[in-house]
């Protein structure tokens, strides 16, 4: 049986795809474990999977100035050393990477014991943590088409991104039972990302009598930001996040509002669901959900709006909008032509897995 070390972390987005390849690499007969950090959200998202979980000091890595910054150099080194001792004891056959921070010494660690890494962008341009891991990675599997131009052409492969199996599985009626809603009226799933968005929050709020008039809205608000006053408004569903019941809530969804975290739209598209996208700004971040939102706007699977066009107004209007030509933005995500990343990523690990 070979082995395979997955690593990354620090959103839900840096690990869900990692879900999706070990379901298939299980199947295949592999041995899976994890490198991860001991706070990070990736913990609690593999240990419900059941697979070995290996905790490492990890710094995060920042754009801007931070008291931190001066000490979160020697977490990481002392993270270098301690995926060195766990890489030489695990013996893997490959590690797979997905980014975020904690990535950065497991890559290190690695490379310290050659053993081949291949790296997973999911952002049309690849972020800070896996710029600085790409130079030591055997192969990079990029999402977008337009990614290639920033990689390595002997390194880069197109792949997509990996799906989990378990959100094509969800029952309508299921999500309709969980919210208490009913056929009537179209539904909206709102998300702001796994940490919620108060500026989404605020503009569906200050307007939710005037939206419940045309739709029922599930609201997945993000941790802490339950709003007690509209707790049991008819066709207002609110949770700070969902796990198991995602994919019955998205059976029901006939549009969504978004972040544009590649993770989730890649989903959201699979699904063939209409979507509004309201990206990270820059101001925020480095600015990948914003070039992720113009991908798909392109492509017609999504309309886009800026953050700083956000109110109550504005959502109302796009949001009727969107729902008017659903089946326009429908048509064009069923003609599209992606391979199955799952399947891609999988032939190139075993591969590579063959050579070592």
């Amino acid at each position: 049986m070979k082995t395979i070390v997955f690593t990354g972390g620090g959103s839900a987005g840096h690990v869900t795809p990692n879900i999706a390849l070990m379901h298939k690499l299980k199947e295949l007969g592999w041995e899976i474990k994890y490198i991860g950090s001991a706070t990070g959200i990736e913990k609690d998202i593999i240990e419900r999977e059941g697979v070995p979980f290996y905790p490492i000091s990890s710094g995060k890595l920042r754009r801007y100035f931070d008291l931190k910054n001066f000490k979160d150099p020697f977490r990481v080194i002392k993270g270098v050393y301690e995926s060195y001792r766990l890489l030489r004891r695990l013996k893997p056959a490959i590690v797979f990477s997905k980014g975020g921070f904690v990535s950065v010494p497991v890559v290190l660690g690695s490379r310290m014991n050659k053993v081949p890494v291949i790296i997973h962008e999911s952002d049309m341009t690849p972020g800070l943590a896996n710029k600085i891991s790409i130079p030591m990675a055997t192969k990079v599997c990029v999402t977008f088409p337009e990614s290639m131009q920033h990689v390595n052409k002997e390194k880069a492969v197109l792949t997509g991104l990996p799906i989990r199996e378990h959100i094509r599985s969800g029952k309508a009626f299921k999500g309709y039972q969980l919210c208490d809603f009913h056929k009537q009226k179209p539904v909206i799933l709102i998300m702001g990302g796994s940490l919620g968005s108060q500026v989404i929050n605020q503009a569906v709020r200050s307007n939710l009598p005037r939206l419940l008039e045309q739709f029922q809205i599930v609201h997945l608000c993000g941790k802490g930001n339950i709003a007690a006053e509209f707790a049991g408004t008819r066709g207002y569903k609110q949770f700070e996040y969902l796990n198991e019941e995602l994919p019955d809530v998205l059976a029901m969804t006939d549009l969504v509002i978004s972040r544009a975290g590649a993770t989730s739209i890649y989903e959201f598209l699979v699904l063939e669901k209409p979507m509004l996208l309201i990206p990270l700004s820059l101001q925020a971040s480095r600015g990948d959900q914003i070039l992720n939102a113009k991908s798909f706007q392109k492509a017609g699977y999504a309309e886009v709006m800026q953050e700083d066009e956000l109110t109550a107004e504005s959502l109302q209007t796009r949001l009727e909008a969107l729902y008017a030509n659903r089946e326009t933005y429908k048509a064009a995500m069923q003609s599209r032509n992606d391979s199955d990343a799952v399947a891609a990523i999988v032939k190139l690990i075993e591969s590579y897995s063959l050579s070592s």
